[in-house]
């Protein structure tokens, strides 16, 4: 049985909001199950006298001091929102919600 199908991938892109022909839905399809057996692979491995870290190489992250600055008003802010509800952006809803129509937006 295969990991990911198409059917899945199809999904995925529509979440993404990407259209995908066919051939590129097979192409992500077996992209996508070597990923995962990639990641298998790895979680295969004995890590437990690995350190954790963030990164492969020492990484100093400096910060900066915190500060007050002029910042954008909300008409600014939202002037080229495609759709906004008072002061706040609105975006389509993609997780559904429990006893809602399948194609309510």
């Amino acid at each position: 049985m295969a990991r990911i199908g198409p059917e899945e991938v199809r999904e995925l892109a529509t979440l993404a909001r990407l259209q995908l022909s066919e051939e590129e839905v097979a192409r992500m399809t077996g992209d996508l199950a070597a990923i995962l057996d990639y990641v298998d692979a790895l979680r295969a491995l004995d890590t437990t006298d690995v350190e954790p870290m963030t990164h492969a190489v020492p990484f100093d992250c400096p910060l900066r001091a915190d500060r007050v600055a002029p910042s954008l008003s909300v008409e600014e802010a939202l002037a080229n929102a495609p759709r906004r509800e008072g002061s706040f952006f609105e975006v389509p809803r993609i997780v559904p919600v429990a006893g809602a129509p399948e194609d309510e937006s």
